[in-house]
């Protein structure tokens, strides 16, 4: 792969030396830079009771549910207790009513999958969509630790997978932000030429990690999507809170009208031609049909959906998008 296949991707001038890329933030992260987002992610909160300006309200989103129940005991009705909790059955052979009583679950375990694939090593304003969905996982990561809840992830590249099964504290949030640092840095202008990773292999894994109430949170531009991924999407969402964070970049609504980039789709690569209208139609074609699928998916399946940009700081469009206080 030529190094301007990448750099292009990346929206940085050409004659820039390895070295200066890898100490630019628009382009990589660092576990410094990650870290740092610790006291600004207070700003934004993932507990069931959302600001009414979040994203994670609205007609066509789920609500966070929250933590789950857990059985502590059966025992005779009192007055004052709610009559809904009668376990009906216990009544009948007893022949006095009984409740059951449930205690809230002390956390509840998030998860959070980040795509770092080379679909994402582009951008042409503030940041490349990798950096958007790492920072974004970041500030993430450190609110949930914050609320006491469990935090774990699904951390991906072209070739490589990373599950980190949800743990408690600061450990659990160090290991996750270093995994991320370790696949955002792989992404580099002489990498192999491999295959993406397929997104419906990832759900696989999720789907292994989160058994049922968890909070998902995938982070993508969602490439190489189709029906089996909506298929796999719906089987953990029916028994998960999932939301979806669609990174996007502002050159998929304005298609230039010159210039050329090269592409690849992992085994070939193509020199685009903007001046060609076919080339131009194409680009947006597929754009406008992703977030079609996605937009798709959320009023289907209930999901809640955060549409990030790469036009704007990152922790800017989170508070924005979650009805946060600026900090």
């Amino acid at each position: 792969m030529r190094n301007r296949t990448a750099l292009s991707r990346a929206g940085v001038a050409p004659d820039r030396s390895p070295s200066q890329d890898a100490d630019d933030p628009r382009i990589y992260v660092s576990l410094q830079g990650l870290r740092s987002l610790e006291a600004a992610a207070r700003a934004i909160s993932f507990l069931p009771k959302q600001p009414a300006r979040s994203a994670l309200q609205g007609r066509h989103r789920s609500r966070i549910r929250g933590r789950g129940l857990d059985f502590e005991e059966l025992r005779d009705y009192l007055p004052g207790d709610d009559v809904r909790a009668i376990d009906w059955k216990v009544t009948a052979r007893a022949g006095s009513p009984y409740v059951r009583v449930y205690t809230e679950e002390r956390d509840r375990p998030t998860l959070i999958v980040v795509d770092q694939r080379m679909s994402m090593f582009y951008g042409t304003v503030h940041n490349t969509k990798a950096v958007i969905a790492a920072e974004c996982a970041a500030i993430v990561a450190h609110r949930v630790a914050k609320q006491g809840d469990r935090v774990g992830g699904v951390v991906f590249g072209d070739s490589e997978l990373d599950e980190l099964r949800p743990g408690r504290g600061r450990a659990a949030v160090t290991r996750f932000l270093t995994s991320l640092e370790t696949a955002n840095h792989r992404l580099k202008a002489d990498a192999p030429n491999v295959t993406p990773m397929p997104f419906n292999d990832v759900l696989a894994a999720v789907a292994r990690l989160a058994t049922r109430d968890h909070l998902v949170i995938l982070i993508s531009d969602f490439d190489a999507c189709d029906d089996e991924t909506e298929r796999r999407l719906g089987a953990i969402a029916m028994h998960n809170d999932v939301v979806l964070g669609l990174v996007g970049d502002p050159s998929a609504d304005v298609v230039p009208d010159k210039g050329e980039v090269t592409t690849l789709d992992g085994q070939k690569q193509t020199l685009l031609d903007f001046q060609a209208e076919e080339v131009r139609v194409g680009l947006a074609q597929v754009t406008g049909s992703r977030r079609d699928q996605v937009a798709a998916w959320q009023k289907r399946m209930r999901l809640s959906v955060l549409p990030l940009t790469t036009a704007e700081d990152t922790l800017a469009q989170m508070v924005r998008l979650l009805g946060g206080r600026a900090r």
